[in-house]
């Protein structure tokens, strides 16, 4: 029987053993979240009870051929915490072939594949390369979900495009 258009298809056997890691599973630890988990947790920032509004987390990337790996990083940044909304932010095709490459798909279609991933709730399309406080405070961004790993801004000189949001604490 097939399933209703707005239902998910069933797992296939294969995709449920195969790819299966329970270390990269949505609800495995993200020890650089922690911090900021535990922070939110005691009342130093947002409060993560359901009274309160939701928390807007932002997530960027690229998501060129966007594929499950791409969902299940949002899909573990939604999970964050109990009442999040998920932002994510995508850099046009002029940025991201002038610092990263040549992509795949066009901007307009990594966007409509952002856009139709359950986990997100808002698309920011022409995502800055490099966060600052303005984009923070345009968007109203409490949180800001990446990996530990340090990525090159502009500069050439190898500083880290994250080292502004990692620096505080957001």
């Amino acid at each position: 029987m097939k399933p209703a258009e707005d239902e998910d298809a069933p797992a296939t056997a294969a995709a449920q053993t195969v790819w299966y890691d329970p270390m990269t599973s949505p609800q495995a630890p993200a020890p650089q979240q922690q911090p900021a988990i535990e922070a939110a947790m005691r009342g130093a920032s947002p409060s993560v009870s359901s009274n309160a509004r939701p928390l807007r987390v932002y997530a960027d990337g690229i998501y060129d051929l966007f594929h499950f790996g791409h969902a299940r990083a949002l899909e573990q940044a939604k999970k964050s915490f109990p009442n999040t909304y998920l932002l994510v932010g995508c850099c046009s095709d002029e940025i991201t072939h002038m610092y990263k490459g040549k992509t795949v798909m066009t901007e307009d279609e990594r966007y409509e594949s952002l856009r139709h991933c359950k986990w997100v709730d808002e698309v920011i399309p022409d995502a800055p390369w490099v966060i600052n406080q303005e984009f923070i405070d345009k968007h109203d961004i409490d949180y800001v979900a990446h990996d530990a790993l340090p990525y090159a801004d502009t500069s050439g000189a190898a500083n880290d495009v994250y080292e502004f949001v990692r620096s505080s604490e957001i």
